[in-house]
């Protein structure tokens, strides 16, 4: 039998990938394509989310005085805050889909941003000091993954240490207090400002998810990132390096925390050292929510970006509703219960 090309077989096993031993079947067959299947459930995360904002509106145009979701000040907070959970998320997806995961990018945001900060305290250019920040952050990454490699062992395990020990150097570096970080001209512009209702970072966040989509689901690499996160030895059987492959998507984790801490720190013109230390929860907990499997090789960029807007949305709401603060964290916990069932459920009936 004549052999198959590599591109014709890295799709097939990104389908392999997302529905772990299943036989893999033409579109003659009557089964949705793996792709399609892809689609459609992203599409279903962000029905939901429409579903959520549509009562939100009524309640909060029903009962402004007791539930102010719609205003401007509330808006605005939503516009500042999902952007800071979704591009740490991004990466941490990215991660997810290749079949590891990262839970130092809280430690990695302080660290990046209180360098960034630092830097440009002493005197650095801003620009210069930003560049250094995402830098330390891709770093960082690549060292989990080179310990990761190196030692194997599961990932989950590596960057809980590495997560102690980052947060460690952070205080060494500059201590517990709080660093002053208040740039002015373009920068402030660039990443602080807005352009009519949209906040700067939301922009940010729309245009690093675009990016990031289309690397994931449009570049060879993508594909790869599915085979080596669903089924590892087939992948190798036909020549992916999957050790390349999953080393840029920790780097990725890596830079996307970076900046998820650069833009935050830029937004309260302030960053204190411990400060992020529910980050890699949350970007977990959204990702499960957009869809994305926890062993890897299924889920899209559209579900990483609406399940982080999900997440703070219902934060924001029982908030609103003056709901004890102690709540929140059981019902994003409830939420990742909820959504890790129902994506089992959704893959049981794919089969």
């Amino acid at each position: 039998m004549p052999s198959r090309s590599l591109t014709s077989v890295v799709p097939a096993l990104a389908g392999r990938a997302q529905n772990k031993g299943e036989q893999l079947r033409s579109p003659a067959g009557g089964r949705p394509s793996v792709s399609a299947r892809a689609r459609q459930s992203g599409m279903d995360v962000l029905a939901v989310f429409i579903l959520v904002q549509i009562f939100c509106v009524i309640g909060g145009a029903l009962f402004p005085s007791h539930f102010n979701y719609l205003s401007s000040a509330n808006l605005s907070v939503m516009l500042q805050a999902i952007p800071e959970l979704g591009i740490a998320a991004l990466g941490v997806g990215v991660l997810m889909i290749a079949g590891e995961f990262d839970l130092s990018v809280g430690a990695n945001y302080t660290l990046s941003a209180v360098m960034m900060a630092s830097l440009f305290d002493n005197g650095m250019n801003v620009w210069l000091a930003m560049l250094i920040g995402v830098a330390v952050g891709t770093a960082v990454g690549l060292i989990n993954a080179l310990i990761t490699f190196l030692l194997r062992i599961p990932s989950f395990i590596t960057t809980l240490g590495t997560s102690l020990f980052w947060g460690a150097i952070t205080l060494l570096y500059h201590g517990p207090g709080f660093i002053d970080f208040s740039p002015t001209g373009t920068f402030e512009h660039v990443f602080s400002g807005s352009i009519g209702w949209f906040e700067a970072e939301f922009i940010w966040f729309i245009v690093l998810g675009v990016l990031v989509g289309i690397f994931v689901h449009r570049h060879r690499t993508g594909n790869h990132l599915y085979a080596a996160g669903g089924d590892m030895s087939s992948a190798l059987a036909i020549g992916i390096n999957v050790r390349r492959t999953k080393a840029i998507a920790f780097a990725l984790a890596g830079a996307g925390a970076a900046i998820a801490g650069i833009l935050a720190t830029g937004r309260v013109n302030s960053i204190v050292p411990g400060s992020a230390t529910d980050l890699p929860l949350d970007a977990i907990a959204a990702c499960v929510i957009g869809g994305l499997a926890l062993n890897g090789g299924r889920g899209t960029v559209l579900g990483i970006c609406v399940g982080s807007a999900m997440i703070y949305t219902i934060q924001d709401v029982l908030l609103l509703l003056q709901a004890p603060g102690y709540y929140l964290d059981g019902f994003v916990g409830l939420l990742i219960v909820v959504a890790a069932g129902l994506n089992q459920l959704s893959r049981g009936r794919l089969t």
